[in-house]
């Protein structure tokens, strides 16, 4: 699972999630931390929602009785996917640095 390449999608859900949200936080938050570049659609995020409960990598908390929102939280299991996937990516990086020559020469 360690090389499992994450979609950006997948990607910014568990990075969002790493503090309890419900779905329109999620669709908020992946925005807000790409700059606007990932927008989520609704169908998009619940079907990933979905899989990512499947698969244990998040958690639906307990409903409160106030409120019809259902938030999710990453459990272990999705925090070292995430962070593989953060390694994987500064790998990414710094291959493409060397090849380069950095940022400054691209």
């Amino acid at each position: 699972m360690a090389n499992t390449a994450l979609t950006e999608a997948v990607y910014y859900i568990l990075l969002s999630l790493t503090e309890p949200l419900h779905g329109y936080g999620i669709i908020q938050n992946a925005e807000r931390l790409s700059s606007g570049r990932v927008k989520l659609a609704a169908g998009t995020l619940y079907g990933a929602i979905n899989s990512l409960i499947e698969k244990g990598w998040i958690e639906a908390l307990p409903e409160e009785t106030a409120s019809r929102k259902k938030e999710y939280i990453i459990t272990q299991a999705g925090r070292e996917i995430l962070m593989a996937e953060i390694e994987r990516l500064r790998e990414l990086l710094k291959n493409g640095e060397e090849i380069l020559g950095g940022f400054k020469d691209a």
